[in-house]
């Protein structure tokens, strides 16, 4: 009896010993995290751009990251990961460490399209990824070929209407913003085009100048040349506001179509379980970051406009465009593979 009792209070004594050691480790660790999250950042921040150099969200990234980075004490190294629509970029971030050193520069349809149009995706970007805030619209605008008589978007649908699947639209590739504006005008007003991909904005202008294709989505920066020369004329702003580039453009929601929207938007965004002290340490500099004058006036050149939102917000606009653009692609029947 008396060597069971021992037997088991020696147990007792280990597992009291082993709870502590566990207790001291977690006290530990936690005390490290804090010091850690307190200290951020003590190295280079890499920031992910799922697209080429040269385009509108890399251009961003090089507008910002300056001014984060003299913000921080740390650089901010940008990162170009292009593939499969933004995937390879998102899928970096989302499987990253969640300590605040890779953050993800993602366009809208990275995360709202490309869940409906790629049939596997690599990684859920409402689950995996910790929204931060948005920071700039991209304004978009409908664009016709002179040879189009129509001068408001009301005669356009009208001459599309009359004249079903006679027009031709370009777009930027499969699955790109512009491409998804289109397909969600051609079903609220009910017309029928014939989509025609390109492989980029430049080559789709091109074909829209030539008269290969008559219609485009485009955006301001990269149509505001032709527009004001006259071999290209704008009918609408597929926003929810008019463009400031181009004030005079009524809004598709303004011409008849309540509740229209179709901008693209930039935003940055961590792998979850990124602790929120970090998150909003990111939010708020990357907030302080878009007021600089000099900050303004490059975004204003790229035809981008300065909008932000918490983290609720944006993880909200995410589920709420993600079931739109859903909605559109199943109608379409649009696939990227």
């Amino acid at each position: 009896m008396n060597a069971d009792r021992s037997a088991t209070e020696t147990r007792h004594r280990l597992a009291e010993g082993t709870t502590a050691i566990v207790l001291l480790a977690l006290t530990i660790s936690a005390g490290a995290l804090q010091a850690a999250e307190a200290s951020y950042p003590t190295r280079p921040i890499r920031l992910v751009v799922g697209f080429p150099p040269g385009g509108g969200l890399d251009a961003l990234a090089r507008i910002i990251g300056p001014k984060l980075a003299d913000a921080m004490g740390q650089n901010w190294v940008i990162d170009n990961r292009p593939g499969a629509g933004g995937n390879l970029g998102g899928e970096l971030v989302a499987r990253a460490n969640p300590d605040g050193y890779t953050v993800l520069m993602a366009l809208s349809s990275q995360l709202t399209v490309n869940p409906s149009l790629y049939r596997q995706m690599p990684f859920n970007a409402e689950t995996d990824l910790q929204p931060v805030t948005k920071l700039v619209t991209a304004e978009h605008i409908l664009i016709v070929n002179p040879s189009v008589p129509a001068r408001t978007l009301k005669e356009f649908i009208a001459f599309a209407r009359q004249n079903p699947g006679s027009l031709r639209f370009a777009s930027a590739g499969v699955g790109s913003s512009l491409h998804m504006a289109a397909e969600l005008l051609k079903k609220r007003a009910g017309i029928d085009m014939v989509h025609v991909p390109y492989k980029g904005a430049g080559p789709s202008i091109a074909a829209l100048l030539s008269g290969e294709c008559q219609v485009l989505t485009g955006t301001v920066s990269s149509t505001i040349q032709f527009i004001s020369a006259g071999r290209l004329r704008g009918l609408a702003s597929l926003g929810a506001r008019r463009s400031k580039v181009l004030p005079d453009l009524p809004t598709v929601a303004e011409s008849g179509y309540p509740g229209f929207e179709a901008d693209a938007w930039y935003a940055l965004l961590v792998p979850a379980r990124t602790p929120q002290s970090i998150v909003q340490r990111i939010h708020a500099e990357a907030l302080k970051a878009l007021q600089y004058p000099d900050v303004q006036a490059a975004l204003a050149s790229q035809g981008l406009a300065p909008e932000t939102d918490t983290p609720a917000e944006l993880a909200a606009r995410i589920k709420r465009e993600a079931g739109v653009w859903a909605g559109v692609i199943k109608d379409a029947g649009i696939s990227a593979q």
